[in-house]
């Protein structure tokens, strides 16, 4: 099984850009993650005019792409949940949320100066807090943008202690 880390935050507080930072340093450790974002606004997941495009334009309630080295599935679903897609996950080391700052996922969260002054999340959930704000955190250690490597090591020594 795969551990499961929510990088949460208001909106706009730079959840995407700490994500993206941290998935490039953990695969450069050789590390194998995966990424759920939701979007509460619905979405278009497939480019206009491509075949899987087409079929699901037609009616197909699934539209899949594949090669040895890619899959895309774009599906119609109601009751979609991070618990529905977690068992396609299961040769992933590490699955990132973006997001989901009320679940009881172990989180990080990003709390940037522009657009808040402290975190939302329950702090018992919270694993780091990741800021451009001087934040005082008991018992969570406060990192700054660009603190990548950092954060990658506590993520490693999170994913060594839950043995997931």
């Amino acid at each position: 099984m795969s551990c499961i880390l929510a990088i949460s935050g208001v909106k706009n507080s730079g959840k995407t850009t700490v994500m993206s930072a941290l998935i490039r340093e953990l695969r450069q450790r050789g590390l194998r993650v995966g990424a759920i974002k939701h979007d509460g606004h619905g979405f278009e997941g497939d480019r206009p005019d491509t075949d899987s495009w087409r079929h699901k334009q037609a009616g197909a309630e699934l539209s899949a792409v594949f090669s040895g080295e890619r899959l895309s599935l774009v599906m119609d679903t109601r009751d979609a949940s991070v618990e529905w897609l977690l068992p396609f996950c299961t040769q992933l080391d590490l699955v990132l949320l973006e997001g989901f700052k009320d679940s009881g996922y172990p989180k990080i969260e990003v709390v940037r100066g522009a657009v808040s002054d402290k975190p939302v999340c329950d702090r018992k959930n919270l694993l780091a807090v990741v800021s451009d704000l001087p934040l005082k955190l008991a018992e969570v250690p406060l990192l700054h943008f660009g603190e990548t490597a950092r954060l990658a090591d506590l993520v490693e020594a999170f994913i060594q202690k839950f043995g997931c």
